[in-house]
C-alpha cells in the first residue's frame, strides 16, 4: 500500500509538471495587468515603436481598402490588442486615415465599428476605462458630420472563429500572431523523456527536432487563423500583420536562450527544479519572411500587397546607459512573460529571475548590438 500512495504522488507531480509544459495557453497567457511597475501598460514601448514603425504600411492599406470598397460602416478588428496606452492608437491612426481619405474625396463619413480582441485573461477593464476620453478626443478633433464610432471588446483566441462570416473590413494584429494556440507537439519522446532539456526555445543546444515541431504548430496556427480571417473577412478586405521574425528558419533566438540561461543558473542554485526547466517551453515561434509568404501563398485565400522586415534595438532607446537599457529588456520581457512564468516557476521566483536576467541582457548588450528582426505584411482578401 505504502508503494502504491507514493506512486500515486509521484504520478500527480507528473501531471502538475505536465500542465506547466503543455499549459493552455488561452487560459493562461495574458499581459500584465494594471498600472505598476512592471505591468504591460508601464512596460509597452518596444510594442508602441512597432506600431509607429508599420505605420506607412498600415496607412497605405487602409486608404487601399477605403478607396476600393467606400464602406459605409467599416468593421475593424484589432486582434491581440491587449491593454493599456497602445490598445487604442491603432485604432485611432485607421479612423484619422479614413477621415483625412473621405474629406479628400468630399465624401460623407462611414461609421466606425471597432471590435478590440485578445483572450479572456486580458485587462479588458483597463480599455474599457480609456474610452471615455477617446470618445471625447473623436469630439473635439473631428467635424460635426463624422462617425459616429462604437468600440466593444471580443475576448476570444483569434486561431478559430471570432466574428460571423464576412464581416470585417479591416484585420489589424501587431505582435501577437508570433504567439502559439500551445506548446508544440513532439518536446517529449514516446516514453514522456523532456527533448529540449535546459532549453525554453529553439536554441543552439536543440535537437533537430525541437525546431521542427515548433514550425509545425505555427504553420498549423497560421494555417488556421488564415482560414478564419478568410471566413470573417469581405472580399476585398485588408489585413495588416507585425510579428516578430526570424533571419532564416530554425534560428535560435538569443533573447529566449539568455532567459533559458538565467533559470538554468537558478537550477544550479537550488532555486527551481530542474524538472520544471527540463519541461517547460514558450508558446512562440519567430517565422521567417519567406516562411509567412509561403503559407500566404499555400492556403490561397490572401494576396500578398506588400511584406516588410524591420529591425529594432531590444532596448528602443539606444542612448540610455546601458544598465537603463537592459532593465528595459527585462521589464519587457516579464510584462509579456510573467503570466506563464509563474505558472511554471511560481510567483516568489519572478523578482530574483528578472534580477538575474537584466544582468546577462547587460553582458550580451555590451558584446554585441542586440535586435528583433520584425515582419509586417499587408494582404488583401481574394474575391
Amino acid at each position: 500500500m505504502k508503494h502504491i500512495i507514493i506512486a500515486q504522488l509521484l504520478d500527480r507531480r507528473e501531471r502538475r509538471i505536465d500542465r506547466c509544459s503543455n499549459m493552455e495557453v488561452e487560459n493562461i497567457l495574458r499581459m500584465k495587468e494594471g498600472v505598476g511597475e512592471c505591468s504591460y501598460a508601464k512596460n509597452s514601448l518596444l510594442q508602441r515603436t512597432m506600431i509607429a514603425k508599420a505605420k506607412p504600411v498600415l496607412q497605405e492599406s487602409i486608404r487601399g481598402l477605403y478607396h476600393a470598397l467606400q464602406p459605409e460602416c467599416l468593421m475593424i478588428a484589432d486582434l491581440g490588442c491587449s491593454s493599456g496606452p497602445n490598445s487604442l492608437m491603432v485604432v485611432s491612426e485607421i479612423i484619422d486615415t479614413i477621415d483625412e481619405e473621405r474629406k479628400n474625396l468630399n465624401r460623407k463619413s462611414p461609421k466606425f465599428g471597432v471590435f478590440l480582441n485578445d483572450l479572456q485573461g486580458n485587462d479588458f477593464n483597463a480599455i474599457f476605462n480609456l474610452l471615455p476620453s477617446f470618445y471625447q478626443s473623436l469630439k473635439e478633433k473631428k467635424d460635426s458630420d463624422f462617425g459616429p464610432c462604437f468600440v466593444s471588446g471580443t475576448p476570444k483566441s483569434f486561431y478559430g472563429s471570432v466574428f460571423p462570416d464576412q464581416f470585417l473590413h479591416f484585420v489589424h494584429s501587431s505582435y501577437s500572431v508570433h504567439w502559439l494556440s500551445q506548446v508544440p507537439r513532439g518536446l517529449e519522446s514516446r516514453n514522456g523523456e523532456a527533448l529540449n532539456k535546459g532549453n525554453i526555445y529553439i536554441a543552439k543546444t536543440s535537437p533537430p527536432e525541437i525546431a521542427q515541431a515548433y514550425y509545425a504548430q505555427f504553420k498549423e496556427d497560421f494555417t488556421l487563423f488564415l482560414r478564419s480571417r478568410g471566413k470573417e473577412m469581405v472580399p476585398g478586405g485588408h489585413m495588416v500583420l507585425t510579428l516578430q521574425g526570424s533571419v532564416q528558419r530554425n534560428d535560435p533566438d538569443s533573447l529566449w536562450e539568455l532567459l533559458g540561461s538565467t533559470l538554468h543558473t537558478m537550477v544550479q542554485e537550488g532555486v527551481i527544479e530542474q524538472e520544471k526547466l527540463d519541461r517547460f517551453n514558450m508558446p512562440f515561434y519567430s517565422p521567417t519572411a519567406e516562411e509567412v509568404k509561403e503559407l500566404v501563398e499555400a492556403e490561397g485565400l490572401f494576396s500578398v500587397n506588400k511584406l516588410e522586415t524591420f529591425k529594432v534595438d531590444w532596448s528602443v532607446d539606444t542612448n540610455q546607459n546601458l544598465e537603463n537599457r537592459a532593465k528595459f529588456v527585462a521589464n519587457t520581457i516579464r510584462a509579456v512573460t510573467e503570466s506563464l512564468l509563474t505558472t511554471a516557476y511560481g510567483e516568489a521566483a519572478m523578482d530574483d529571475l528578472f534580477l538575474r536576467f537584466s544582468r546577462m541582457v547587460k553582458e550580451r548588450m555590451d558584446q554585441e548590438q542586440s535586435e528583433y528582426l520584425n515582419i509586417v505584411v499587408s494582404m488583401i482578401k481574394r474575391d
